[in-house]
């Protein structure tokens, strides 16, 4: 007698649950009075937490490069942005358009500070023992975020390093 075994059911495919609704966030850049761009993030804010106001908003982003806008990411129609603006002191108005994540992706990256800043740069030290003195920078290490300098009127060129925040940039690519 031969004993046979039972084929076993087919495979199903896995149950999927229903996809959950899901929001496409769009980027308006509001216009704001000049120098008051953080404190409208900061109100705006402000307005989301204290429930002024009923608006979603998944980020606001008041970048020092993009001076007198504030950008804020939201799945909301444009003229739930404009009520909000209404509601926000130094907010004057939602600019026309969209903007993409494409378009404002570089603000997010941050900059290291000896960006900018050669070998032979003239700067001036804005914090230390020797603030306020002119240097040439004789080499940068961005890895370590910081420049070696020597004072520019010192009679002996002493090498000082410093932190590439605590200079500001006189001129560039001096001849020395």
């Amino acid at each position: 007698m031969v004993m046979t075994q039972p084929t076993p059911p087919a495979p199903q495919a896995p149950q999927v649950p229903a996809t959950p609704e899901v929001f496409v966030n769009r980027i308006f850049a509001i216009k704001t009075t000049s120098k008051q761009e953080r404190t409208v993030a900061d109100n705006i804010l402000k307005a989301i937490e204290t429930k002024a106001t009923d608006i979603k908003v998944a980020s606001i982003i008041a970048p020092n490069e993009l001076r007198g806008y504030v950008l804020i990411e939201t799945p909301e129609q444009r003229n739930r942005i404009e009520q909000l603006v209404e509601l926000i002191a130094h907010a004057r108005v939602v600019t026309k358009g969209e903007t993409s994540l494409a378009e404002v992706g570089h603000f997010l990256i941050p900059k290291p500070v000896v960006a900018g800043i050669d070998e032979g740069t003239i700067v001036e030290l804005i914090a230390g023992p020797f603030k306020g003195e002119k240097a040439v920078v004789k080499r940068v290490d961005s890895a370590k975020e910081e420049i070696t300098v020597e004072l520019y009127e010192s009679v002996v060129p002493i090498p000082i390093t410093v932190r590439g925040d605590n200079v500001r940039v006189v001129e560039k690519f001096a001849d020395r």
